[in-house]
């Protein structure tokens, strides 16, 4: 099943009969932010708080994306992971 939205892309994601990988889950928030916010301005999260470090750092391996293009790599990988978890 092919996304053409970031709505449909979305609602595909909720269909996974298992949990992607931490990687993937982390390509799949940095780009649905760098899509739906555009380039990170937020300050860096505290040392300790690995997770967020890790979300924020993931977003912003997007920057400078266009939300146009970071939709697009979006709706791809969305699309590549449900052939591996639907």
């Amino acid at each position: 099943m092919k996304s053409t939205t970031l709505e449909e892309a979305i609602a595909l994601t909720k269909k996974f009969t298992s949990k992607p990988s931490n990687e993937e889950l982390l390509k799949l928030y940095g780009l649905y932010k760098q899509a739906t916010e555009g380039d990170n301005e937020a300050e860096r999260p505290g040392g300790f708080d690995f997770k967020a470090a890790a979300k924020y750092n993931s977003w912003l391996t997007y920057k400078g994306k266009s939300k146009a293009e970071a939709t697009e790599l979006y709706l791809e990988l969305v699309d590549q992971l449900s052939e591996k978890y639907i």
